[in-house]
């Protein structure tokens, strides 16, 4: 498959790796009030540099997130943003001077601006569940370009849509050709071989359907009296026969009950179904003769029970709101004028995550802005009483004044006597992004306390999410993951050994009291163990030293 390459990329392709891994230090919690309705309480909204915290987020979530939307700079050399738009930020200088060497001073914005992207998008891929999705704002600036990167990293294969959303009711008056619109991409993260869809489309929920799509279905009148049946929508019953599409073996004659004449597809045309189909239909009374019975072309019935439950989404969407209306309603939030000029329309999120989702979803934004695909998360959870839960990462400083303030709002309700908006509840923890795991000379770094360490372990040694256990297990507190074949032993105390002995070693078991077996394999994390080699080898134990045995990420 043909790539893109710009000024740099070699430097950025494998950089996710290079990131240090940092913990995150819970700052505060927020919790809705008594009273108001039960929502998603484990809700996260991190502040810092969303690459570092994106790194952060593997050991618990990697191959976990459903749903991942992104609303990153447009990169129009207007906005200044904290990476690269204005490419004059001294953060992003520093940051590319590290990565890609002096030439980084000299990259053009759109260079800088894939530098920054790409990295980030390798760890969103690595977050994204085999069944989730990647939805993707960007305006025409760089979505050709992104659509190239994206295609490369998630695999062509995997792109699902380019949805048009309209964004505003009318072109700017300061140019002769204005735009109305932005793109929505979405990606998905696999597809089954042979299958037509992606699994994410497989799994994609239909539209909730309107009244106009209802009010296609109508009881008509027939010779012998309407349909008990109830109403149904009338549909063609022959297909166009140009341009090759004519079968010869769907041109031949039904007939008409009521008149007991036969007819025939119109001209040019031929039935759409054969004709064991057509009798079929014509016997279970599915085929509509008009109001007389006297139609030359008879349209089958396709009646309302019989109708998906909902409606396939189209792939321009002018009815989610517009940036006018997401300004509105920021300012009625916060009762003055935000500072964003093009924030998004909760409904244009609760629409991607009405579609991308399920009621116990964990949906992810890196580019969190002014909080508002946590808050379309809230919202829908509200109205379907669904679990969903979010993670948001801002790395401005006004992620707490803004981005949190806002969901603190939604969650404890606002407005004026006359437009009170009624409180969703549930609540979040407030994060930063802290100390980092290893310190400069590779040791590792004690201030971030033995539970990060234990779980970086975990995680970096590639123990199954479903076979760690806690400090808490009441069969032993050391006991860092378990399964028939292997027991992992977390005892790091550092500058001591191991005080681990035989019989504790021999009474682990996996299963129940019936039939428990003991494990082949122990495989001890500490700092020192005094264990001989040979002794190591007759009970099928394994030292790991940490930090030196540790695999890094």
């Amino acid at each position: 498959m043909p790539t893109l390459h710009w000024v740099g990329k070699e430097k950025v392709v494998n950089h996710h790796h290079d990131v240090p891994f940092r913990v995150l230090d819970k700052v505060s919690t927020f919790r809705a009030s008594e009273g108001l309705p039960v929502n998603s309480t484990d809700n996260r909204i991190i502040h810092g540099d969303n690459l570092e915290a994106l790194k952060s987020l593997l050991p618990e979530f990697e191959g976990r997130v459903k749903c991942i939307y992104i609303d990153p700079p447009y990169n129009t050399g207007n906005e200044g943003w904290v990476y690269n738009d204005a490419v004059n930020d001294p953060k992003m200088k520093r940051w590319l001077g590290q990565v890609v060497g002096k030439e980084g001073e000299d990259l053009s914005r759109h260079d800088k601006w894939l530098c920054m992207m790409y990295p980030r998008l390798k760890l969103l891929h690595r977050l994204l569940s085999p069944d989730g999705s990647l939805w993707v704002s960007l305006d025409d600036n760089e979505s050709h370009y992104f659509k190239c990167v994206c295609d490369e990293i998630f695999g062509r294969e995997n792109f699902i849509m380019d949805f048009i959303w309209r964004k505003r009711d009318g072109a700017p008056n300061d140019r002769t050709v204005g735009s109305v619109h932005e793109h929505v991409f979405v990606w998905a993260k696999s597809r089954r071989a042979g299958s037509s869809q992606t699994v994410a489309e497989e799994q994609f929920n239909l539209m909730p359907r309107t009244e106009k799509a209802d009010a296609q279905y109508k009881v008509f009148a027939e010779p012998n009296g309407p349909d008990e049946r109830g109403a149904f929508r009338k549909i063609d019953t022959t297909a166009n026969g140009k341009g090759g599409r004519y079968v010869e073996s769907l041109y031949f004659p039904i007939r008409n009950p009521y008149t007991q004449e036969d007819v025939y597809p119109r001209a040019g045309t031929c039935w759409r179904h054969n004709r064991e189909e057509m009798e079929r239909l014509q016997n279970e009374r599915r085929l509509y003769w008009g109001v007389k019975g006297t139609a030359t072309t008879p349209m089958r019935k396709l009646f309302a029970f019989e109708a998906k439950q909902g409606m396939t989404t189209p792939s321009i969407w002018e009815d989610v709101g517009l940036n006018q209306h997401a300004s509105s309603e920021l300012e009625q939030m916060f009762g003055k004028k935000a500072h964003f000029d093009t924030p998004k329309p909760t409904s244009l999120l609760e629409r991607i995550v009405q579609i991308a989702t399920f009621k116990d979803s964990i949906v992810l934004d890196s580019f969190a802005g002014s909080g508002t695909t946590g808050h379309a998360v809230i919202k829908i959870n509200a109205n379907d009483g669904g679990t969903r839960k979010f993670v948001m990462i801002e790395s401005q400083d006004y992620a707490e004044t803004t981005t949190a303030e806002r969901i603190r709002t939604a969650i404890r309700g606002y407005g004026v006597p006359g437009k009170i908006v009624a409180g969703l509840g549930g609540g979040f923890d407030f994060y930063t992004v802290g100390e980092p795991m290893f310190l400069p000379d590779q040791n590792l770094n004690e201030a971030v306390g033995t539970e990060a360490i234990r779980g970086y372990v975990a995680y970096s040694e590639g123990i199954p999410p479903d076979q760690r256990t806690t400090p808490e297990n009441p069969h032993t507190p050391y006991l860092l993951g378990l399964n028939r074949d292997t027991a992992w032993i977390f005892h790091y105390e550092p500058d001591r050994a191991t005080s681990l002995d035989m019989d504790f070693l021999s009474s682990l078991r996996f299963g129940g009291e019936t039939g428990a077996t003991r494990p082949g394999t122990v495989v001890i994390y500490a700092d020192r163990c005094l264990v001989s080699p040979d002794l190591m080898r007759r009970y099928g134990i394994v030292f790991k030293k940490i930090p030196r045995d540790i695999t890094r990420f």
